[in-house]
């Protein structure tokens, strides 16, 4: 643990970190062929066919939900903010169950292929879509950016690329690769890509647990010591909770704040909830349920040890000086325990995580666009599947194109701010809708407008002027903010994250929509849509337009 590690950029062997990237860029473009390629209905595009066992797309969830976050960046805050950080994990975890519980199987039952079918199932049919593609697009879009930077800001570290050219260009290999998922596979070959990448990431995140618990001996306090003693002055604080949110009132305010979008968010994440549409029943989709808990329940228990192991071995400073700061935790984890090799497993996979992460909003962008804007409100139904599919492919590549030309514009920037727009979206402009739409019979189509557009404006206009974007600074001066320059402020929204207000605000335009609203209630949509959510009765039949 005493030997040092050398300069960020030349950290472990590039060319060996290379070789395993594309190694499983060839398996994984392989196995999308064979088992994707051909000619597809829209059904087959969209859902897989919905021929996934429980098992499978439990994997697949887990893999989708797994993000580059998930892995780097939760790694990087328990290492330097102990206590603090694990909130993330249990946060992300919550947030999973709030999902299962209040959505996912629900809106598996109801809908056909997107969630803009869900909201306009009793509804009218062009406002609901349009306002819902809006919403989907807006969040995959962000979500989109912060994975794309996020592979170029990891670069550094992990392939040893310095040159910003470099990194533009690894930037735009991802969102290829990416394109190349989508468009020969669909949601089948994005479907395997998700699983091979859960299995990958959930097996080497335990094999470095299992070491690390092995350096001391298979015991957490000693482990959560030696997190203590490397991190020096002030490091029993590591345990304690308080480090980062505990600071002052608007700090815990805002910890409420952004726990109420991670929570609530993810219940309204398109590219989880599209999930559930290939599984052929509603039992393979509470199956797929209970493989998806224990996956994401144990990875984030893992996540613990794998923090303070960096944390131990690795330490504070060294963390925040390397390459990527916090995200690099994990990669250095992997470089202290098991040299160059082991490292450019652990790189590979956090590219593989980047990789699988993005094909998965990739695909739910494309449906989104071309089923619900497309076919029911562009051409009003009157599209052949086929005509479907190619509009489809197309969106793949438009929207792949837009988001690796976002990625570089956003290099560099405070990917953070991506992130917690995508959630503070989702939590503003999707779940209200969502819930709304299943449980309240009196919910109208001006209601659910008013919630998703309220939701949206909100959030982004209070991330907009908020530190976030600028005015925070570091003790030395230095920006943190996106505005990179420390003497440009136009903030004048105290919290970094806006769901304590953006999420009430869109339940309150929902409801209040909905009682001045003149339209009259269906009652017999209503019943279906009741019965359909709670059985899954129809649940594979095509939504009527009306």
């Amino acid at each position: 643990m005493s030997r040092l590690v050398p300069a960020a950029e030349t950290v472990g062997n590039p060319a060996l970190n290379i070789g395993i990237f594309a190694l499983f860029v060839i398996i994984t473009l392989t196995v999308v062929i064979k088992v994707a390629a051909g000619k597809k209905s829209a059904a087959q595009y969209y859902t897989g066919g919905a021929a996934f066992s429980g098992r499978q797309n439990g994997i697949a969830i887990a893999g989708d939900y797994l993000s580059a976050a998930s892995f780097l960046g939760i790694a990087g805050a328990i290492a330097l903010q102990g206590y603090d950080g694990f909130l993330y994990s249990i946060g992300f975890l919550v947030a999973w169950l709030v999902a299962l519980l209040l959505t996912a199987e629900l809106m598996r039952n109801t809908g056909r292929y997107t969630m803009a079918d869900v909201l306009s199932f009793r509804l009218r049919q062009r406002p609901v879509r349009i306002a819902a593609a809006t919403s989907t697009l807006a969040v995959s879009f962000f979500y989109l950016l912060a994975q794309m930077a996020g592979a170029g800001g990891l670069v550094s570290l992990l392939l040893g690329v310095t040159s910003q050219t470099a990194q533009y260009l690894v930037i735009a290999v991802v969102g290829a690769v990416m394109i190349g998922y989508v468009m020969i596979g669909g949601m089948k070959g994005t479907t395997w890509v998700q699983i091979i990448k859960a299995v990958l990431l959930i097996t080497a995140t335990a094999i470095i647990t299992v070491w690390v618990l092995g350096k001391y001996g298979f015991n957490l306090s000693s482990l959560f010591q030696a997190a203590v003693d490397t991190t020096g002055k002030g490091g029993e604080k590591l345990l304690d909770p308080g480090l980062k949110y505990g600071i002052n009132t608007t700090t815990k305010i805002d910890f409420i704040s952004l726990s109420m979008a991670l929570v609530l968010g993810t219940a309204g994440l398109p590219h989880v909830l599209i999930r559930f549409y290939t599984v052929p029943t509603a039992k393979q989709a509470r199956k797929s349920v209970e493989w998806a808990i224990w996956l994401i329940g144990g990875f984030y228990l893992l996540t613990l040890v794998v923090g303070f192991g960096a944390a131990a071995m690795v330490g504070p400073a060294r963390i925040k000086a390397a390459a990527g700061g916090a995200n690099s935790a994990a990669p250095l984890l992997a470089y202290e325990l098991g040299g160059s090799a082991f490292l450019g497993i652990v790189s590979g996979i956090a590219f593989a995580t980047i990789l699988a992460v993005v094909a998965g909003l990739t695909i739910t962008s494309s449906a989104t666009f071309a089923h619900d804007l497309y076919k029911e409100v562009f051409k009003r139904g009157n599209v052949t599947p086929e005509q479907e599919v190619r509009v489809a492919r197309l969106a793949a590549l438009g929207i792949g194109v837009v988001a690796i030309f976002g990625g570089i514009l956003a290099y560099g920037q405070n990917i953070a701010f991506l992130v917690a727009l995508a959630f503070a979206v989702a939590a503003s402009a999707n779940l209200p809708t969502i819930l709304y739409s299943l449980f309240w019979r009196g919910f109208t189509t001006r209601g659910a407008c008013w919630s998703i557009y309220g939701g949206l404006i909100s959030s982004l206009g209070l991330i907009v002027f908020s530190p976030v974007m600028s005015g925070k600074v570091d003790a030395a001066g230095k920006s943190l903010s996106m505005i990179t320059n420390p003497n440009i402020d136009f903030h004048w929204f105290p919290l970094e994250n806006p769901g304590i207000i953006s999420i009430p605000l869109a339940f309150f335009l929902g409801w209040l929509g909905s009682v001045t609203s003149k339209d009259e209630v269906d009652d017999a949509k209503w019943a279906e849509m009741e019965v359909r959510s709670l059985t899954g009765a129809g649940a594979n039949v095509e939504v009527v337009n009306h």
